[in-house]
């Protein structure tokens, strides 16, 4: 009996011990979890400053959403954007008056020539669209680029309505603009009846004019306008990611310089772009992530 006490004794003494290590790992956890959140909340607190965009109109959803969860995240900084157009942008960055230039396009050879480098945030895509009540529901490429050069001016050639084709676009400089002659291999040879300086009214014209047709940025579309498809396929992310709708674009956060050569306040918000958070705030938007 008293070997079995003795036992009985060592195998309390080992449970005890036991659950001390247990309770010891349990409290290391709990230690380890508070000292990084107390690290990022310092960090938080120790970044101040500002930052400062400047570029696109297409790109002014995504800036503002990005922008104000940064804030948020980081309350001492300030982060300000404006909308010019994406050729304003770039120089912005280039000549040091913003710290990032926002363009909707792939930048050219020679503003990459100049020291300023092309960071891909997101993908775009460019959505066709005209007035609701258009029967047409679908264009080749062919066609599209025949309307946008004057060749095609009335939707019946391409199996709509006896009616004229208004044909809008943006203002010379714009990135949508750009990307999309660019695409369509149509640069300097579009015949515009409109001309418009921003994205919104692209919508607003297409929506009141019957007969007109324009391209916008994909995550603005909503029910004032009809999207038509493009060789058959639909402007969706699927089918832009599969290769099957061609009308696709960059969004692009230019820098004088690699990012990280650039202030702890602009390398953190390329870090915040590039988080879980970022990428939610990128697909909240009806942007495509970059892989």
């Amino acid at each position: 009996m008293k070997i079995n006490s003795r036992k009985a004794m060592v195998l309390a003494g080992a449970a005890v011990a036991a659950m001390g290590i247990m309770t010891g790992c349990s409290g290391s956890t709990t230690e380890t979890t508070t000292a990084a959140e107390t690290t990022e909340e310092a960090a938080a607190e120790d970044l101040s400053g500002s930052i400062s965009m400047v570029g696109s109109t297409s790109m002014e959803k995504f800036a503002n959403a990005i922008s104000e969860s940064f804030m948020q995240k980081y309350p001492k900084v300030t982060v300000t954007a404006e909308f010019v157009g994406s050729g304003a942008g770039v120089e912005a960055a280039n000549n040091g008056t913003a710290d990032i230039g926002n363009a909707s396009r792939n930048l050219t050879d020679e503003e990459k020539a100049n020291g300023v480098v092309e960071n891909i945030v997101a993908i775009d895509g460019i959505a066709v669209v005209v007035d609701p009540a258009n029967t047409v529901e679908d264009l080749t490429k062919d066609q599209l680029a025949g309307i946008y050069k004057g060749e095609i001016t009335n939707w019946n050639e391409v199996g709509g309505e006896d009616a004229p084709i208004v044909v809008v676009g943006r203002e010379s400089g714009s990135g949508t603009r750009s990307a999309f002659e660019e695409l369509l291999e149509i640069q300097d040879a579009c015949k515009y009846s409109n001309e418009l300086d921003s994205t919104g009214a692209v919508m607003a014209k297409i929506a009141s004019t019957p007969g007109a047709i324009g391209y916008v940025s994909l995550d603005v579309l909503d029910d004032t306008v009809k999207a038509l498809k493009l060789e058959g396929s639909e402007p969706t992310e699927e089918n832009i990611k599969a290769g099957s709708y061609f009308l696709s674009r960059p969004f692009v956060m230019a820098t004088k310089g690699e990012i990280s050569e650039q202030n702890d306040l602009v390398k953190a918000l390329f870090d915040y772009i590039q988080s879980p958070e970022g990428t939610e705030i990128i697909k909240s938007v009806g942007l495509i992530t970059v892989d």
